[in-house]
């Protein structure tokens, strides 16, 4: 099992720093930048099963833009982030996340697969539930 040493674990740390100034910003093109495409993402669907999908970059933007609504700034965002290396370039990191919304606390739960590339950390797979409204459940096969 691969144990980071504290420079990586601060490494994570940054990149998240980076990422959350950038996405109470509204940033959504650079947060782009930070990750690599197509990205995955694995979700449920109403009907009770897993459903997932790639995205382009294109995809990502558009979904962003309607998802964070100019930014993260004004919803007082807490996360906990527990990240795991699965080696020295792959890192899966679990979130718990909680905002508020139109005055209601809300929790989140969530996991991003992040990968180390040549230009630094980027994320390229996205896990929380919920979100798949509209779109096909998995097929095995």
């Amino acid at each position: 099992m691969y144990q980071p040493n504290d420079e990586e674990l601060r490494s994570i740390e940054d990149w998240f720093t980076e990422y959350d100034t950038l996405a109470d910003q509204g940033a959504i093109e650079k947060l782009a930048d930070l990750a690599v495409f197509p990205m995955n993402l694995a979700t449920d669907a109403p009907d009770g099963f897993a459903t997932v999908r790639q995205w382009t970059r294109a995809e990502y933007v558009e979904a962003m833009k309607e998802s964070m609504n100019g930014g993260t700034a004004g919803l007082g965002l807490e996360s906990t982030r527990t990240p795991r290396f699965l080696s020295r370039n792959l890192v899966l990191v679990e979130t718990t996340a909680t905002m508020t919304i139109e005055g209601r606390r809300e929790s989140m739960h969530y996991a991003d697969l992040l990968v180390r590339t040549e230009d630094g950390w980027a994320f390229q797979t996205m896990v929380q539930g919920g979100w798949g409204h509209g779109w096909p459940p998995a097929r095995r096969g």
